[in-house]
């Protein structure tokens, strides 16, 4: 037994130890519209993830999110800032942990916990161009009660894999994940992609943050869109307008020129002001 701390550390040897490595890795998600040729249709939201193609191995060739490796000097909360204007010149993007995903075989090449981080963003709103090997994907899914199969499409490519859901949390209708099926994605990010889609479904019904993607005034039609696209359904307007009735205020403004009767404008009502 050591008598002392002083004399414990000076018998320690890091070497008794097995090691890990810590990493880091960013989910951008955006909500934007997508063009449509027809001018009297509104315009449609689109859910979209960006990644980054691997040019070394392990996963040579893949898309993956942006991530890298924690360096030892520093801040946990600094790595994802610097990995993330790094591999996709992006930056002055507020982000916040999503979950810290440690399967044992999730990178081939040693033990990896990875932290990961999250942001929800409109894409047409960057002021900073993408790296060249940077891309946004278009996400489409479809869920039923055991499965959820993702499709993501950047006009040249489509990544498809499959995630197997189970209940274990009824009483907060809470969700584990596993891969089913994934040969287009490296590492483990179709979890990180679910586990994100997941936590941005539950923040929209005890939080604000969908008027961070919206301008400072908007229709509801355009609004009833975003809630839409995150949470993978069609609302009925009178459950929507309830949904909103306390977040939103009508505005003397109206929408013209987009080939339809003007529609009358809202703006969000700041419950801080």
């Amino acid at each position: 037994m050591f008598k002392s701390e002083e004399e414990y550390l000076k018998a320690y040897n890091p070497e008794d130890f097995d090691r890990l490595s810590m990493t880091a890795d960013i989910l951008i998600l955006s909500i934007s519209d997508e063009v449509v040729s027809n001018y009297r249709k509104s315009s449609n939201k689109k859910m979209s993830v960006l990644l980054v193609k691997r040019d070394d191995y392990p996963f040579k060739n893949k898309w993956c999110l942006p991530g890298g490796f924690l360096d030892i000097n520093e801040d946990l909360e600094e790595c994802p800032k610097r990995i993330l204007q790094r591999e996709t010149n992006l930056k002055d993007i507020y982000l916040e942990q999503l979950y810290t995903f440690g399967g044992v075989k999730r990178d081939p090449r040693m033990r990896v916990v990875s932290t990961s981080y999250m942001a929800l963003i409109d894409k047409n709103k960057l002021k900073y161009k993408l790296s060249n090997n940077a891309s946004w994907f278009n996400i489409e899914y479809f869920e039923d009660k055991n499965t959820i199969d993702f499709y993501l499409d950047n006009g040249q490519e489509t990544l498809k894999f499959t995630i197997k859901k189970k209940l274990y949390e009824q009483t907060t209708d809470r969700y584990k994940f596993e891969i089913l099926k994934n040969e287009d994605l490296a590492f483990d990010h179709p979890l990180v992609i679910i586990s994100g889609i997941e936590r941005l479904k539950n923040k929209i019904s005890y939080t604000d943050i969908v008027f961070n993607m919206m301008p400072e005034e908007f229709t509801l039609g355009d609004l009833q869109r975003v809630y839409e696209v995150i949470l993978n359904k069609k609302l009925l307007d009178p459950a929507f307008r309830r949904i909103i009735a306390d977040k939103v205020e009508k505005t003397t403004h109206v929408q013209t020129g987009a080939g339809h009767r003007p529609s009358a404008l809202f703006k969000y009502k700041n419950p801080k002001r």
